[in-house]
């Protein structure tokens, strides 16, 4: 199992707090820093969509909050390369626990999948935001 995040993986997010991209913008989730973060606007649901460039089997996402700041209902979307905006694959839904640690989710992915969209239904934020500052996609290439 390795990461399926690669150079070809594009991403988009819901939305940036403030529109402030340099900041908190999406390329954070993935630039390896413990000091950088994807920091949404207020409002429910927020989401993260993934496209891999290529189909991929996804066993774990990895995730880092801020606490207090947590998206506490998360369920996973996938589609597939001949319908990718199609997302009818239900991975799973899991729930994060409101803590700065590391947290990790099994996601057994029968199909492959080309795109992924992880959708922050409930957040512990009263406001709604999620603030993130790692996250990593586990599988392998289809």
């Amino acid at each position: 199992m390795e990461s399926v995040i690669g150079p070809e993986t594009r991403i988009k997010v819901s939305s940036v707090l403030n529109r402030d991209t340099p900041s908190f913008g999406k390329q954070h989730l993935i630039d390896g820093s413990a000091e950088t973060c994807w920091n949404s606007e207020q409002g429910l649901p927020q989401h993260i969509l993934l496209d891999f460039g290529s189909p991929v089997f996804i066993q774990q996402v990895i995730m880092t909050f801020q606490g207090g700041f947590v998206g506490k209902t998360c369920t996973a979307l996938g589609s597939t390369a001949e319908q990718p905006n199609d997302y009818q694959l239900g991975l799973s839904t899991f729930y994060p626990q409101d803590i700065n640690s590391e947290q990790s989710f099994a996601i057994e992915s029968t199909s492959p999948v080309q795109r992924l969209k992880l959708i922050f239904e409930e957040s512990t934020d009263f406001y709604g935001r999620i603030t993130l500052y790692k996250l990593d996609i586990r599988g392998t290439k289809a």
